[in-house]
């Protein structure tokens, strides 16, 4: 697979810094000139970076961030975002990050979409969030597959965003943001008037919209149940990351996940030929 039509970057929260570092080592040796690309939860950062060119500003303004945390949970947060950190620092990153002149790149770039999902609006976001998590979780470690279908028996559902139409109307870190709501930990935040929350509990590697010619999918752990779909490759970490989904104290667990993504990426080169 030597140039991919199209590129996922897959969910994972933290562990998508190993997407970062191994599309950097892509860029240095087999530059991807996709024509169509998705992302999803925290993907949707990755692929937003990747595009815009500013990955290593990514890396860099996260662990700055992480420096001034010791803890996950902060019980006398005043803010509106909940009971940890994360959401608050997650969103400060992502806007410092995206700023207008990622924005810009992201918008004349390729065509990007972003998987977002909406819950049952009652009893309320935030309940039904969760019962998509406990649904999610469970076909996670059941079933084995990065692609998902329990929480869409629950009332979730999924839709692609035109992300290069957000970036032009300087929305792409909203999106973003929204793409990334993870309940309850997060608090629910919304998309044209309706509640959002992380839709990589309805699918971990959303193909684009059109699917069409080969497809390269950065996961960002391992799965036991890949389907076997032609002119689709799959790509794992060799191990599991160093970083934890939402641990937002440790940045040199994000180095250490970004030098496994590079690691990985040679060998998958060597064993391409490419390098």
């Amino acid at each position: 697979m030597n140039n991919p039509k199209q590129i996922v970057f897959s969910g994972g929260g933290l562990r998508c810094f190993w997407q970062g570092g191994f599309m950097t080592v892509m860029d240095e040796t087999n530059p991807l000139k996709p024509q169509r690309v998705t992302g999803v939860s925290g993907g949707a950062l990755a692929g937003s970076a990747w595009l815009a060119g500013c990955e290593q500003k990514l890396l860099d303004t996260m662990c700055d961030v992480f420096e001034t945390k010791g803890s996950n949970v902060d019980l006398f947060h005043n803010g509106d975002k909940g009971i940890t950190p994360h959401q608050s620092l997650y969103c400060e990153v992502v806007e410092q990050v995206l700023d207008a002149e990622a924005q810009a790149k992201v918008a004349d770039g390729p065509a990007f979409q972003i998987l977002i999902a909406h819950p049952p609006e009652r009893p309320s976001a935030r309940m039904t969030g969760a019962a998509m998590t406990v649904a999610y979780e469970a076909e996670l470690h059941i079933v084995g597959s990065p692609h998902f279908n329990w929480a869409e028996k629950f009332g979730l559902s999924a839709r692609l965003i035109d992300a290069n139409a957000a970036a032009r109307d300087g929305k792409l870190a909203e999106l973003v943001c929204g793409a990334a709501v993870i309940p309850p930990v997060f608090e629910p935040a919304e998309w044209d008037g309706r509640s959002v929350i992380d839709a990589g509990m309805a699918d971990q590697a959303p193909m684009p919209d059109p699917d069409d010619g080969d497809t390269l999918v950065l996961l960002t752990r391992r799965y036991k149940s890949l389907p076997d779909v032609d002119g689709r490759r799959y790509v794992m970490p060799s191990d599991e990351t160093p970083a934890d989904k939402i641990d937002f104290t440790d940045g040199q667990k994000l180095r250490d996940t970004w030098a496994q993504g590079e690691s990985d990426a040679r060998r998958f080169l060597d064993h391409e030929g490419h390098a």
